[in-house]
């Protein structure tokens, strides 16, 4: 089986091409330097690529990509990717959304800081003129003042847990959360949004779309208090610049913190014209650390998304996701991945998928089973391309049978989703559950109770649980120079399961070893 390619169109941190080089089950293209035409020839191909901002994902991009199965847009904005054209060649747009989120946040707060007390223009003062006029800068202060934070997301309840240590008064304006979200952070939560235009201070978080675009105009500033200040560092379009532009050369906004702007690079913006604005050039993501997130979270989804093991983040999946909580995508990945393992856990032909669901995710049982289709099918069609687009279709085809079902929440968890998968040879089963928002966890493998990451290289030990087994393995992985890294022990009556996650490959001459213990009664190695 050929290796999958994955092309770096754009300069990314070391970091991300660090672990590129560094993988050994990929081949690695960086064409960052070349021109945009003669990428068209590379990319033919790629089976995944990650851009930046300089790469347009067009129609002329996708006709030369006739291998591509996935686009890693190294960054939050995917402004520069044909979202529409991707799916119709059902290729998974993915991003990376949240290596930033403390960055934008940090940025925010300075931003809302500088428009309080003016300290760019006090710098300048006496830096650049000399004067020492402190009489000039009477500012104000954060303490007591209310804050309006339009989304609540990554970064919107991030800038409202520091204002809070500012002791602001916080209100928080988003349609698509839960108001406990706000209220357990004790943040006030309004569906009126007037009570956001009511605020001393306003800041916006949200996407750009045609929901958000021009959310704060003519009409909204006009409710606002006199003397209101105005941070935007998410999306340049969110506030209509005319509106802004007019309002604070009128003083009715006091001040503003703008780090996004319509039409980028910004050099000739009329509002770099004004006296009471705070200006920076797009740098929500400029900090060595969010840079080194975002090169090392795009290396590694592109990996993920070149092995067929999940696409995180990914864009244009077949649920509309400003319709579905936050908490159910982490359960989408986390129910691919597990069925990714129990592929290579056994790799007869497959007859059934299952997926059992409690608690509130059962209510996206046709959704998870999607993704656990495609998890499972990878595999098996490592020559053809399969995704959340065509995997029911693929599945059908091959006569496989698909089937869902929501049990009685029972286990203890709020929410648990179950993967069984039958083959022509056995039946595997393997649970999942989210801990945190986010935390990924395997927690049961055919009935042994586990705590497992969803992540790395495991070799599956099934013996019959008499002593010295662990000794013996762990001598044996030594004499052949590999590094345990953690050992996980499940125990049933009738015998136990060893998790070895190691730091190497695992070839089939240690396999064989393995299996020749004599307590083994089953070995398997996987991946993901």
């Amino acid at each position: 089986m050929s290796k999958p390619t994955i092309v770096v169109c754009d300069h990314i941190h070391e970091s991300g091409l660090d672990i590129l080089k560094n993988t050994s089950d990929i081949n690695y293209v960086y064409a960052a330097n070349i021109d945009k035409t003669a990428l068209l020839d590379v990319i033919k191909t790629a089976d995944v690529c990650i851009t930046r901002s300089s790469t347009d994902i067009d129609d002329k991009f996708l006709a030369a990509a006739d291998n591509l199965k996935a686009v890693v847009r190294a960054g939050v904005g995917v402004d520069n990717v044909d979202m529409e054209g991707c799916s119709k060649k059902g290729i998974i747009a993915m991003n990376v959304p949240t290596a930033n989120t403390l960055a934008a946040t940090e940025l925010t707060m300075t931003h809302m800081l500088s428009c309080m007390r003016k300290m760019p223009y006090a710098h300048a003062q006496l830096k650049d003129q000399r004067i020492w006029k402190r009489e000039d800068w009477y500012g104000q202060e954060l303490y007591g003042k209310k804050l309006g934070v339009i989304g609540f997301g990554n970064i919107g309840h991030r800038v409202a847990l520091r204002a809070k240590g500012f002791e602001m008064d916080v209100v928080t304006y988003d349609p698509y959360i839960s108001s406990q979200k706000a209220t357990d952070l004790d943040v006030e939560y309004t569906t009126n949004f007037d009570d956001i235009l009511a605020c001393d201070i306003i800041t916006i978080h949200t996407p750009k779309n045609e929901e958000t675009l021009n959310m704060i105009d003519v009409a909204q500033i006009a409710k606002m208090k006199d003397g209101v200040i105005l941070i935007n560092c998410a999306r340049g379009g969110l506030y209509n610049e005319d509106a802004l532009y007019n309002n604070l050369k009128s003083g009715k906004i006091h001040m503003a913190g703008i780090d996004v702007f319509n039409k980028e690079p910004a050099t000739d913006n009329k509002l770099l014209d004004l006296s009471n604005i705070i200006v920076t050039a797009h740098l929500g993501a400029n900090t060595v650390e969010s840079q080194y997130k975002i090169a090392t979270q795009a290396a590694n989804n592109a990996l993920e998304a070149a092995r067929g093991i999940g696409y995180p983040h990914a864009l244009n999946l077949p649920i509309d996701e400003t319709k579905i909580p936050a908490f159910v995508k982490p359960y989408l990945e986390l129910t691919q991945k597990i069925a990714f393992l129990i592929a290579q856990m056994d790799k007869s032909a497959i007859k059934s998928i299952k997926i059992e669901a409690e608690g509130e995710i059962a209510s996206y049982l046709e959704s998870l089973s999607t993704f656990a289709t495609v998890g499972a099918l990878t595999m098996a069609l490592s020559n053809e391309k399969i995704n959340y687009v065509n995997a029911t279709f693929v599945a059908s085809s091959r006569d496989i049978t698909l089937e869902t079902s929501e049990v009685s929440n029972i286990s203890g968890y709020k929410n648990k989703v179950t993967v069984k998968i039958t083959t022509t040879n056995d039946v595997n089963t393997v649970s999942g559950t989210i801990f945190n928002d986010d935390v990924q966890r395997i927690i049961e493998i055919n009935n042994f109770i586990m705590d497992i990451e969803p992540h790395g290289k495991m070799i599956l030990l099934t013996n019959s649980d008499v002593p010295g087994v662990i000794g013996e393995v762990g001598h044996l992985l030594g004499d052949n120079d590999i590094n345990i890294s953690d050992f996980r022990l499940g125990r049933k009556k009738d015998g136990a399961l060893a998790v070895i996650l190691v730091d190497d490959e695992i070839n089939d001459n240690i396999i064989n070893k393995l299996e020749n213990l004599e307590a083994a009664t089953s070995v398997c190695f996987v991946k993901i």
